[in-house]
């Protein structure tokens, strides 16, 4: 189409095996963005390629889904390979100074990644992701309990007998799924892709479990950076939806933690915002991050 940004793609060794990776436009401050999980590929977050007549927007697929390498080793989903992951990239594509985005699991990277590596960030933006594991879960299962009586009666029959893989089971997350991780109806094309066959059950397995719900019998179980927040020091932009499976409210206290930080809630959205409200989303991030190269 004329007039596009630029594209290229390609792949990189990082611990573990080889992922495929897109860059999209040229010049500016490069904004990496990592997608949540652990297990989605990259496809959901793609609508941050508006950005890139602006500036490069760079995708991946974590190793384990999408179109990179998808060995069959659960040692290699943790969160420590994840980082190191990130930092393989980076230095892949010559990332000096770069923005950082973050949804969902890609949020909760993105925080350790920042606070254990310290890179040269000119901005951080995490996208419903809170800082505690167990807040998150305690949470949704609040908004769990709003269900209609008989999807909450098919979940816990479902649950008590372990039959995740059960097509009723499918279909009564979904009703969950729909109020509270994308809102639209029907599901757009990109979302769609990062949960079908692009899905990987390793990562998301060995780092989460069976259950969107919990307990977490992953790795990822306890996981907390609240007592960290404090240390981030660069621009940072918090997102979330109103209807969220992450709720504001946790996102608000992790503004609170965040010396300067900017929180952003977008009323018609839940877990996407940058697809359920893309234009409005779209306008907040280009301003936030024009300001964090301004200063």
């Amino acid at each position: 189409m004329p007039g596009s940004p630029s594209s290229t793609e390609g792949t990189i060794a990082v611990p573990g095996g080889r992922i495929w990776y897109r860059s999209v436009g040229e010049g500016g401050t490069s904004l990496l963005c990592l997608h949540g999980g652990p297990g989605m590929a990259h496809d959901y977050v793609s609508p941050l390629a508006d950005l890139a007549t602006d500036r490069r927007v760079i995708f991946y697929d974590q190793l384990g889904c999408g179109r990179s390498d998808r060995p069959d080793d659960p040692a290699l989903w943790t969160l420590d390979r994840s980082v190191a992951e990130v930092d393989a990239v980076r230095d892949a594509l010559g990332l000096d100074r770069f923005h950082l985005f973050g949804n969902s699991w890609g949020g909760w990277l993105a925080l350790q990644y920042t606070l254990d590596r310290r890179p040269p960030l000119v901005s951080l933006t995490i996208s419903s992701s809170p800082p505690s594991v167990d807040r998150a879960v305690r949470e949704m299962n609040l908004l769990r309990d709003r269900l209609p009586a008989h999807v909450r009666r098919t979940l816990a029959h479902h649950e008590a007998g372990s039959f995740f893989d059960c097509p009723e089971y499918t279909a009564a997350i979904m009703v969950f799924y729909k109020r509270h991780l994308c809102r639209l109806d029907p599901w757009p094309e990109v979302v769609e892709r990062s949960m079908g066959p692009s899905f990987g059950s390793g990562p998301y397995l060995t780092m989460w479990g069976p259950s969107e719900f919990g307990p977490v019998t992953g790795n990822l179980a306890g996981w907390d950076v609240t007592d960290r927040l404090r240390e981030i020091g660069v621009p940072t932009l918090l997102t979330v939806g109103r209807h969220d499976e992450m709720w504001p409210s946790n996102m608000q206290d992790m503004q609170a933690a965040i010396e300067g930080s900017e929180l952003v809630i977008f009323e018609e959205s839940s877990h996407m915002a940058f697809v359920e409200e893309r234009e409005a989303y779209m306008t907040v991030l280009r301003r936030f991050l024009d300001a964090a190269e301004r200063s």
